[in-house]
């Protein structure tokens, strides 16, 4: 979107994690005010037009119209906790969320690059973005411990291991997509 930049790239205007999605990790995605392949976005439309906020939280009128449903599908990336994460910078501090999320990200680096079979990359995102930090720790250590696994087996224990761990907390690790207008 023209005009619309931002410092931020690793946690969204709306509350997005950006540094825990798949496109972003693959490079297909510069996030929102990241320059080159910047989507138009009806969020970044209304933060221009309310003083430019870092964060919509930063804005007189959040949470706005513009939440109301805003959880309930996701694209690439989970949208589940989008208020919750705001609300969450918002009480606790930008330097301390940005510090859960740089650990979420070294978990999640790790799923990736010692735990990916090639076919789990969703799924270590969602769970980097769903699950408790006490509860990614702890599958991180059991990973850690799985090291002497083959790739595939310790791909599917460590995706057992989260499976499990989201059933423990009632989180599914699925996007849900919006359905199709036929």
């Amino acid at each position: 979107m023209k005009g619309f930049t931002r410092e931020d790239q690793l946690f969204s205007l709306c509350g997005l994690n950006c540094g825990l999605c798949p496109m972003r990790l693959d490079g297909h995605c510069p996030g929102c005010g990241g320059g080159a392949g910047n989507q138009s976005c009806k969020i970044a439309r209304c933060g221009l037009e309310h003083g430019a906020p870092a964060y919509c939280f930063q804005c007189g009128e959040f949470p706005c119209e513009t939440y109301e449903g805003i959880d309930a599908f996701d694209s690439f990336i989970t949208h589940c906790n989008r208020l919750a994460d705001l609300e969450k910078a918002r009480t606790g501090g930008l330097e301390a969320y940005h510090g859960e999320q740089a650990e979420r990200r070294e978990i999640l680096e790790f799923f990736l690059a010692r735990c990916n079979d090639g076919r789990r990359k969703t799924l270590f995102c969602l769970a980097a973005n769903l699950l408790s930090l006490p509860a990614l720790r702890e599958v991180f250590k059991e990973a850690e411990n799985a090291a002497g696994l083959p790739l595939k087996e310790r791909g599917s224990h460590v995706s057992a291991l989260l499976q499990a761990a989201a059933e423990r907390e009632g989180v599914s690790l699925k996007l849900r997509r919006k359905p199709r207008n036929r």
